[in-house]
């Protein structure tokens, strides 16, 4: 069954090494990376701000402070670089809220255009 704002077991396999908090990395070993990771996917595929993140994440307050320092650190960025290396453009889509015509675009009958009224360049 596939979770809607979940990586695949696929996408997982290709990052779960490069993420901070692994067993042997120095520091604090992380509970569940991967639940940290689908939380913060979750987060902004569902659009939803940190505070409502539903329980099974945990504490939003700590999903926050975590997401801020892997941002700090850089490590969105190489997951992003990572998993776009091989992308299916499975989520890639055309949102028609950010893609208009002018309300002018449609009939148009394809003749010569009229003169703006802009001075000509000399």
């Amino acid at each position: 069954m596939a979770r809607r704002y979940a990586l695949r077991d696929d996408q997982w396999q290709r990052i779960k090494d490069m993420l901070p908090g692994k067993p042997g990395d120095v520091g604090v070993t992380a509970k569940n990376n991967r639940l940290f990771v689908d939380a913060v996917l979750y987060r902004y595929r569902a659009g939803v701000p940190w505070r409502d993140l539903p329980e099974r994440f945990g504490d939003f307050r700590v999903v926050h402070t975590r997401f801020s320092r892997w941002a700090k650190k850089g490590v969105w960025q190489q997951i992003f670089e990572k998993l776009s290396d091989e992308s299916d453009n499975e989520y890639q889509m055309i949102d028609a809220t950010i893609v208009r015509a002018h309300q002018h675009a449609a009939g148009g009958k394809g003749g010569a255009m009229k003169p703006s009224g802009a001075p000509k360049a000399g």
